[in-house]
């Protein structure tokens, strides 16, 4: 069975007692979490963590979290990155700033950390189209989680277990560009020292392997120059 990618999530909030109750919840969920109390430390942790979502308080120490949802929205790697919002104002005009900002979702202190969690879980499933998909698929390319089995059309691929963990991840996260150290961590397990460039070796396998099925698929990750790496099923005729 392939192995369970861990969803990080990154909680800024500037009242540290509102951050321990959320990374207490989230821990208990199965959640991994990151901290941050401002807007600089937050935007240093997204843009070398790169979490799978940000819960994300709207009044910060260095400006507000509408400003940071703006320049994320603004950056490649991070224009799909899920945010809810987490903020006192409950007027019309502040939740559809915030919406038309990007933010994926809305929720009004105080709020329970059930409902949270329950948002959260809906937002995966939506992104993701299910947060435990059995199967994973773009075009004529199918990844089948838990028989750990690639096929497109009528043939199987064969791939290693990395390969397969990193093709996972690049479906599970399309059109978001990672870099070397950021597939490092997913991919591989902690405390295992492994040179970034292992990363491009992989790449060029999977890329060989999709290229001698189907040579237009081979483009499906690309070289983000400057970042490292982007699934990009879109131009796929």
């Amino acid at each position: 069975m392939a192995d369970i990618l861990v969803k990080k999530i990154l909680v800024v909030d500037d009242e540290p007692a509102i951050r321990e109750m959320l990374i207490t919840s989230l821990g208990v969920a199965g959640f991994e979490c990151l901290e941050a109390a401002d807007i600089q430390d937050a935007y240093w942790l997204i843009t070398d963590q790169l979490p799978d979502l940000v819960l994300l308080d709207w009044m910060l120490p260095g400006g507000s979290g509408i400003e940071l949802l703006e320049r994320l929205r603004k950056e490649e790697a991070t224009r799909f990155l899920p945010v809810i919002m987490l903020t006192a104002k409950t007027d019309e005009e502040s939740i559809i700033q915030g919406l038309d900002m990007g933010a994926h979702d809305y929720i009004t202190k105080p709020f329970s950390p059930k409902e949270l969690l329950a948002r959260i879980r809906a937002l995966f499933r939506s992104v993701e189209g299910g947060s435990k998909r059995e199967q994973l698929r773009v075009g004529d390319l199918v990844l089948e989680v838990d028989s750990h089995r690639i096929t497109m059309g009528p043939s199987v691929l064969s791939v290693g277990p990395k390969e397969f963990k990193l093709l996972q991840f690049f479906m599970e996260h399309p059109e978001r560009a990672f870099s070397r150290a950021q597939l490092l961590e997913r991919i591989w397990e902690a405390n295992v020292f492994v040179q970034e460039r292992t990363i491009d070796v992989h790449i060029r396998r999977l890329r060989k392997v999709l290229e001698d099925v189907n040579p237009s698929y081979s483009d499906l990750i690309q070289t983000v120059h400057g970042t490292g790496y982007r699934f990009s099923p879109r131009d796929l005729g």
